[in-house]
């Protein structure tokens, strides 16, 4: 036999073996299979569901569930098995013009009319009903349970929690891979975009036998080939809820815009972050209603916008304590010497007044804090230097973001001799420049959060946590909890230097410019603040930690156009510490508050003028 024939042999040997395996499974499916597929045949469809996953909870730090799930029915259309005909009743019972519905489905056609698109979300449970008991007449429409956030009475913390919202063309080219499908919905703001990862968890999947009129007629394959969801994962909170409540109440009380930030010294933790105006979740929650949102989105006062991490403003006096700090750091003076303040400086043909041009007299450091006396700190920028002043803000993490695990962090540049160089040109600026930054003035910028951070390290002694609002989370599948890691570094601040500094904002409170935010049963460290406003009136700054011994909080007030910071923040800030270091229950009498507010403010007021 020659190599030809071998050849012809071979192949028609290996043709042979292909049919007869084709024959084999025909013979199987006709025999053995032929009672699940003539099923199929005969119920016409077979129908893969998703089911969407509820996303993991948000509690706080003493277990409270802040935000949870509940339940949420969508209409979905498969357009490749819809009637048009039945439009005019779906319409109806969904109560919704016949056009709008028509066009929904249309859109949906267009992506892929094999597939189930939303038509309509979050309806009422009577529609529901009323759907489900004409589903019979309505073939390729779906009902599915999914669910929408479900959130505490207690706190609003809108820009703290965030909220869902359907996923961007954009966003689904890129993470299309993750899973997600056109009427999906993602977090968009706040802890609910941070953290989408963690709490979104994995759909599941169910397959149905549909009849030709879309009717449910069983499970293929008694659910075998289903998968159940699972669900997100829960994060756990640094926010004491009780606190919050108390910081959005104190600040409404304002009736002005602004934001607190309280953190809790030990480990960097934010323990209640508010910013006024905000907002209603619920207005975003399920089906956005489109009038409602234009509202928020177009309301002046803008209520999207986060004044905790987002907006600066000039820290006033607040950054006569950094000045100080790099001041004792560099031995540029002793905490002793005597500066004679007559009410205003001069500088070459420049006069910058003192509190309205009254003098203090000669003070040393703690009574120039204590006083809050500009004129002292005019003179000691100069003994410490541009450079030196610009070093000490970086270290504190002035001039850039802390990295808090929130999105849309905002910060301002921390001046310096190269920014003023780029601004101005080099050799266009002048000395004078520095007489404005030596009290917090110029063209320096903080957020409210970083001088919270900023006073939680002096609380602790020269420790800068990465400020952060989640704790770790737990998984759902085996209830493995994760703690998160976040970044501290020990900064090279001497302890004494804090000591005194501590000691100093202790006496502003106790009988400085902070004195109406002093409280009987807590020792209280604090310092005021007037940010100048070129469009309107000052706003007003107060920061403080407490209890000094044995710090647990520390806290930045933030009030806009609310003149002495002393008069309108610090109020804010006695009320929480009251709370969170006394208990929910009021410490003192509303006799001895209310006396000792008025005694204060009239105080404070005298002293807490800026230029």
């Amino acid at each position: 036999m020659d190599k030809v024939q071998q050849r012809v042999i071979t192949v028609a040997l290996v043709v042979i073996a292909l049919f007869a395996l084709l024959f084999a499974r025909l013979i199987y499916l006709q025999v053995f299979e032929y009672k699940k597929l003539g099923s199929i045949s005969d119920t016409n469809s077979l129908r893969r569901i998703w089911e969407q996953a509820p996303r993991g909870r948000m509690i706080d730090r003493n277990g409270t569930i802040i935000v949870t799930n509940q339940p949420l029915y969508n209409i979905k259309v498969i357009p490749s098995e819809f009637n048009r005909e039945s439009i005019g009743l779906m319409a109806s019972l969904l109560e919704m013009e016949k056009e709008e519905l028509e066009e929904r489905i249309e859109k949906g056609r267009r992506y892929n009319r094999f597939a189930p698109s939303v038509v309509e979300r979050d309806i009422e449970q009577h529609q529901m009903m009323r759907l489900n008991e004409n589903l019979w007449q309505l073939p390729g429409v779906l009902i599915e349970v999914e669910n929408k956030r479900k959130y505490t009475d207690s706190i609003r913390a809108s820009h703290l929690l965030g909220y869902l919202s359907l996923i961007s063309k954009q966003q689904l080219e890129s993470m299309a891979d993750k899973g997600y499908s056109p009427d999906d919905k993602t977090g968009s703001k706040g802890l609910e975009k941070s953290y989408e990862e963690v709490l979104r968890g994995e759909k599941g999947v169910r397959y149905e036998l549909v009849n030709s009129i879309g009717r449910v007629v069983g499970k293929f394959e008694e659910g075998a080939k289903d998968q159940p969801f699972i669900n997100g994962n829960d994060i756990h909170l640094t926010i004491d809820a009780g606190l919050q409540k108390v910081a959005e109440q104190e600040l409404a009380k304002t009736e002005k815009p602004g934001a607190v930030v309280a953190i809790n010294p030990r480990d960097g933790g934010i323990l209640a972050m508010t910013s006024q105006p905000d907002y209603d979740l619920e207005t975003l929650n399920g089906r956005t209603d489109r009038e409602k949102w234009l509202a928020i989105a177009q309301d002046p006062r803008k209520p999207l916008f986060n004044r905790a991490i987002q907006a600066t403003y000039p820290p006033g006096s607040v950054y006569k304590l950094l000045l100080a700090i790099a001041a004792l750091e560099e031995d540029a003076i002793s905490t002793s010497k005597k500066i004679l303040c007559t009410g205003v400086f001069r500088l070459g043909r420049g006069r910058f007044l003192c509190h309205g041009g009254q003098g203090h007299g000669p003070v040393n450091m703690k009574e120039a804090i204590v006083e809050s006396c500009n004129t002292y700190f005019y003179e000691l920028i100069f003994d410490v230097g541009f450079e030196k002043w610009t070093e000490y803000g970086r270290m504190f993490g002035f001039g850039k973001t802390t990295g808090i695990d929130i999105p849309g962090e905002r910060s301002a540049p921390l001046p310096s001799s190269d920014y003023y160089d780029k601004r101005y040109g080099k050799g266009k600026w002048t000395r004078g420049y520095l007489v404005s930054l030596a009290i917090g003035q110029g063209e320096l910028n903080t957020t409210p959060l970083q001088l919270a951070a900023f006073t939680a390290a002096i609380a602790n002694k020269g420790t800068y946590y990465q400020p952060h609002v989640v704790q770790g989370y737990r998984e759902t599948g085996n209830g493995t909890y994760t703690d998160i890691e976040f970044s501290r570094k020990k900064l090279p601040v001497s302890e004494s230097t804090l000591d005194f500094i501590t000691e100093s904002m202790e006496a502003v409170v106790e009988r400085g410019t902070g004195r109406i935010a002093r409280l009987d049963s807590v020792r209280i460290a604090g310092k005021t603040g007037t940010a100048q406003n070129p469009h309107g009136k000052d706003h007003a700054w107060f920061v403080a930690f407490a209890p000094v011994e044995d710090p647990s909080i520390a806290i930045a007030v933030l009030v806009e156009n609310a003149g002495y910071g002393s008069s309108n923040a610090g109020p804010i800030a006695r009320a929480m510490i009251n709370y969170y270091v006394n208990g929910p229950e009021p410490a003192e009498t509303d006799e001895t508050t209310t006396e000792q507010t008025t005694t204060a403010q009239e105080t404070s007021d005298e002293t807490e003028r800026e230029p």
